[in-house]
């Protein structure tokens, strides 16, 4: 292992310490982009295997919570305490959390192992950018960025289709166990290749903030989640904790403004660049979460699409997802012009939202695979522009605290747009299911029957189906007439849900337009406003 390094000069770095850093930041993002792009598509018939319908959107948002929690711990303590070591430590979370989402027998075990995984991979993303802001000065590091879309590429190329080829011939299970080697190899490159960069100064851990912000966003994603699905949103529950969770950030807020070592440092926030792009980038996180969680579910719930034949259809999404950081990254080497990039791609992703609303379960494929491409170029430009930028945006000592925030700001979006998406989609499949069931099931069907229609799994899983449709054979022949009308039901019923959806995630997705058109566009070199 390489001898511990004072803080140094500015990029000094051998070419072998950089060719040996760019292979362990390489290792650990592709191991991500393996995660991402096998897992997404497994979701829903995670869900069904595991009789968790109900806890869809918890499987998501209660692990995005976590990795928010730990992208802005681990980015503080990344500049106070060197990046490998923080990277080293994310990667064994990660790797015990592997293993226990592998051998989940229930999907609340599953929800907890993704939560203990969530803290290691969270916390990798933003630290493999910060190397890079370590490795390399304001002009070299865009294309650094955007060359590590690779891997990415790489695995967007198969991990859809490969992610529903296991699902529909194995089990999910096998693509957590895949994972290992991957994980194995990150360990091994991480303390051979990642600098330790460590300060001198060392001042006190901000453990108040910790506590508040741990506090305070859990307090907003549980509120969030129970709205509208558990409680009405004018109720006792609802009203308290999203009163609990608007104390505690004003608390939080108010500490980092005084505290020696904040973890969410006041200058990164007062900074116009940052924040706009927090904003804007937030509300994109609802119709990104609508492509990535509900158009899956669409197409194999509403349409019966199999789940590797839905990877296919997904898989243009990814790629372009990740190849299009490639050029991007030298476009901006020469140009140094991004605003044009930001205002073009989420004018696509806002028109292809609200032309996915009109979708029904008799669309042609063909569509669907158009909305996979479009939405991949409307936001494949954004991880290595938002990356550029906020690196440019903030003093060299807060690049950890910056990219930490930043992958903060995007979990909190993760975390909460499920929530909230996720109680519309139930609200709403409810109200239609209760609409469209025949009027004469409840004269034939018990009450234990009538309860597990509640639960969409059945149009998601062969099993599930197969038991609704014994069950209804028990009834006799009018049970038997019954069955396809009700799983007809169903599926109008999830249509709806899925639609609301939709209409939210376009709804925010425009706002997210008019927010963007705001920024302002500054010198990637130095941080100072580009004159006009």
């Amino acid at each position: 292992m390489p001898q511990e390094q004072p803080q140094p000069a500015e990029y000094n770095f051998s070419k072998r310490q950089i060719t040996l850093g760019l292979v362990a930041i390489f290792a650990v993002y592709g191991t991500m982009s393996y995660f991402v792009q096998t897992l997404t598509i497994a979701r829903p018939k995670m869900a069904a295997d595991l009789d968790g319908m109900p806890l869809y959107a918890w499987a998501v948002s209660i692990p995005s919570l976590v990795t928010a929690f730990a992208t802005l711990i681990f980015g503080k303590f990344s500049d106070i305490y060197g990046r490998r070591i923080m990277l080293l430590i994310s990667v064994i979370v990660c790797l015990v959390g592997t293993v226990l989402s592998a051998i989940s027998p229930t999907f609340v075990f599953l929800i907890v192992a993704s939560v203990i995984g969530s803290v290691g991979s969270g916390a990798m993303m933003p630290l493999v950018f910060s190397v890079v802001g370590d490795l390399f000065p304001p002009s070299k590091r865009s294309k650094w960025i955007g060359l590590l879309n690779i891997p990415v590429g790489i695995f967007s190329l198969f991990g859809p289709t490969m992610g529903g080829w296991f699902v529909d011939n194995l089990s999910w299970r096998y693509l957590y166990w895949m994972s290992l080697p991957l994980l194995i190899i990150c360990l091994l490159t991480v303390p051979i290749g990642v600098p330790s960069i460590r300060r001198a100064d060392r001042g006190r851990i901000d453990v108040l903030g910790c506590i508040l912000v741990a506090i305070a966003s859990s307090a907003t994603i549980i509120g969030l989640s129970f709205a509208g699905d558990k409680y009405p949103w004018g109720s006792v529950q609802v009203i308290g904790l999203l009163g609990i969770a608007l104390l505690f950030w004003i608390l939080f807020f108010l500490v980092e403004g005084r505290a020696e070592e904040a973890i969410l440092d006041p200058v990164v926030l007062r900074n116009r660049s940052f924040l706009t792009i927090a904003v804007a980038g937030f509300f994109s996180f609802f119709a990104q979460m609508g492509i990535l969680m509900y158009f899956p579910m669409f197409l194999q719930g509403v349409q019966s699409i199999s789940a590797t034949r839905s990877g296919q259809i997904i898989t243009p999404y990814s790629v372009l997802m990740s190849f299009i950081g490639v050029p991007v990254g030298f476009l901006l080497a020469r140009s140094r012009h991004y605003k044009w990039m930001y205002v073009a791609g989420f004018a696509i992703l806002t028109a292809t939202m609200f032309g996915v609303i009109f979708f029904t379960e008799k669309t042609p494929v063909a569509w669907s695979v158009l909305v996979a491409i479009l939405s991949g170029l409307g936001l494949g430009a954004m991880p290595t522009v938002n990356t550029m930028v906020i690196q440019s945006a903030v003093p060299k000592r807060l690049l950890g605290v910056a990219m930490g925030a930043s992958f903060f700001n995007l979990m909190m979006g993760v975390a909460i747009s499920p929530a909230i998406l996720g109680a519309a989609m139930n609200a709403t499949y409810a109200k239609t299911l209760a609409a469209s069931l025949p009027a004469e099931l409840r004269q034939v069907a018990d009450e234990t029957t009538m309860q597990s229609l509640g639960n969409s799994r059945v149009l998601l899983s062969e099993t599930a189906l197969k038991n609704l449709e014994n069950t209804f054979k028990k009834m006799g022949s009018d049970g038997e007439a019954l069955f396809p009308r009700t799983v007809q039901a169903i599926r109008t019923s999830m249509l709806a849900g899925v639609k609301s959806v939709f209409w939210i995630s376009a709804i925010t997705m425009l706002l997210s337009f008019f927010i963007i058109l705001t920024l302002p566009e500054i010198n990637l070199d130095d941080g100072t406003p580009n004159k006009p």
